[in-house]
């Protein structure tokens, strides 16, 4: 394996023995009761940090270059004593910053990874829509129990190469470079993700698999037009936010001959546990059944490694078709944060606070997060109900559901959208109308050029909030 090909990043091409030296350059910087931080664009020394900080038997904490100073410094400060591995001018107490092509050369470490039960091996902050980001813990024993759950060892070809373009402090980024490692498939790294790049690279490289968030299949698409020419693409997984049903349609019809799967996870539970898969794509994309149609829309069914419970609010377990709270159980669920410890029940079931249910095959919808939901006069009413009807037309590009302040009734419906064609707020509330009930129609519209998304695919409804709050 040492000789075939591991990784390309631009103009830089590296094996499997490369990387391995690469990393023990990595874990010789690394000093007992360091940790190891990440705070730049993928690179080389991405894999090979995560891959170091293991050997050194430390925690690697790879965070968002895109945060403010402010934020970062904080972040920073959360994570010293910590070699920072970053190309940034930094001066803070106890991070020593080392720039990612000194820090896979040198002296090479050489011994192996401390075999330490339990030990951590990934710490990375949640996205912290509300407060200050929470720190999640992730073990080897979670990483490895999804790996060997999912991932048959040495099973890619040596022609297979997978695009990545999720960012190295996103689960998803982690999941990558792990389950391509243990099939033994190349890596090619697109730091910087723009639709006419991505198709570029993946007919240079002959790419076969790739994983991307819905805002970037959508790109891609827009940007292809009726023909996207990638004959050596098989496989496309996606994930990290809802995807409109039109782009996955219309990815379909472009790449018939690519299989598509939906891979829903969190951070906590140490990437997927759900899927919906190839075959389930293409039935759902054909069928005449309504109750078979809409599962292009839904997560998939729980992977073999992973038990899943809809819950009401009694802790009741939710029949088929009604919505709850969804509950996780399996060994790659970690469910613990930094100083706060496990978030499992004594059962082992963690509280994922999504909202959704399960149809009467066992297929997940997500419904949304349980603090997006709308309180009207007492009234518990989802967002995404509302987001799925107006979705189906054809005038609608994009829309979201959020709660904005009413007097008479506490909390009503504010609606953000993006459209294609011409549409007015009239006609948007009778469609509401005719397809729920009179409760869920808005009470403000604001239209808008574009939804803000972050880099992997999630609806920023906080940002979408103060928009409304502003005017």
């Amino acid at each position: 394996m040492g000789a075939r090909e591991a990784l390309i990043c631009g103009d830089a091409r590296m094996t499997f023995a490369e990387l391995e030296l690469s990393a023990r350059c990595v874990a010789a910087n690394i000093t007992q009761g360091e940790k190891l931080g990440f705070l730049a664009e993928a690179s080389p020394a991405f894999p090979a940090a995560l891959f170091g900080a293991a050997l050194a038997g430390t925690q690697f904490i790879p965070l968002n270059y895109r945060l403010s100073v402010e934020q970062l410094n904080t972040q920073m400060q959360r994570i010293a004593p910590a070699k920072l591995i970053t190309d940034k001018a930094l001066s803070i107490d106890k991070i020593i910053p080392i720039m990612p092509h000194e820090v896979v050369n040198g002296a090479p470490y050489p011994g192996d990874a401390p075999d330490i039960d339990g030990g951590v091996a990934v710490e990375l902050f949640t996205s912290g829509t509300t407060g200050d980001p929470k720190s999640a813990i992730l073990r080897h024993s979670n990483l490895m129990a999804y790996i060997f759950g999912t991932v048959e060892f040495m099973s890619a070809g040596e022609d297979e190469a997978a695009l990545l373009t999720v960012p190295p402090y996103h689960i998803a980024g982690i999941a990558a470079v792990l389950s391509s490692t243990y099939a033994g498939r190349r890596m090619v790294q697109l730091p910087n993700f723009a639709p006419e790049n991505w198709i570029a690279l993946a007919q240079k490289e002959h790419v076969t698999h790739a994983f991307l968030v819905p805002t970037m299949l959508q790109r891609i698409t827009e940007y292809a037009g009726d023909k996207l020419d990638l004959p050596s693409l098989r496989n496309v997984a996606y994930g990290g936010g809802k995807m409109p049903r039109a782009t996955i349609e219309k990815a379909m019809d472009l790449l018939p001959h690519v299989n598509f799967t939906n891979a829903y996870g969190l951070t906590e539970t140490s990437a997927t546990i759900c899927m919906l898969g190839p075959e389930d794509h293409r039935l759902a994309h054909s069928s005449h059944v309504p109750a078979i149609q809409r599962r292009l829309g839904s997560a998939g069914r729980p992977i073999p490694s992973i038990e899943l419970q809809i819950r009401n609010i009694d802790n009741q377990i939710c029949a088929p078709e009604e919505i709850g709270l969804v509950y996780v159980r399996g060994d790659q669920v970690s469910g613990e944060y930094k100083a706060l410890g496990s978030q499992l029940d004594a059962d082992g079931w963690f509280l994922t606070k999504d909202r959704g249910f399960v149809d009467d095959e066992g297929y997940l919808f997500i419904d949304g997060r349980h603090d997006d939901v709308i309180v009207r006069g007492g009234e518990n009413i989802s967002p995404g109900e509302i987001e799925d009807v107006l979705r189906a037309h054809q005038a609608i590009k994009d829309v979201a559901a959020i709660a904005v302040t009413d007097i008479e009734w506490g909390e009503a419906i504010g609606l953000a959208v993006v459209c294609n064609d011409e549409i007015s707020d009239d006609e948007i509330c009778a469609l509401i109308r005719k397809n729920l009930r009179s409760s869920r129609v808005p009470s403000v519209i604001k239209r808008m050029n574009a939804l803000p998304y972050n880099e992997t695919g999630k609806l920023l409804r906080r940002v979408i909030r103060d928009e409304f709050t502003q005017d």
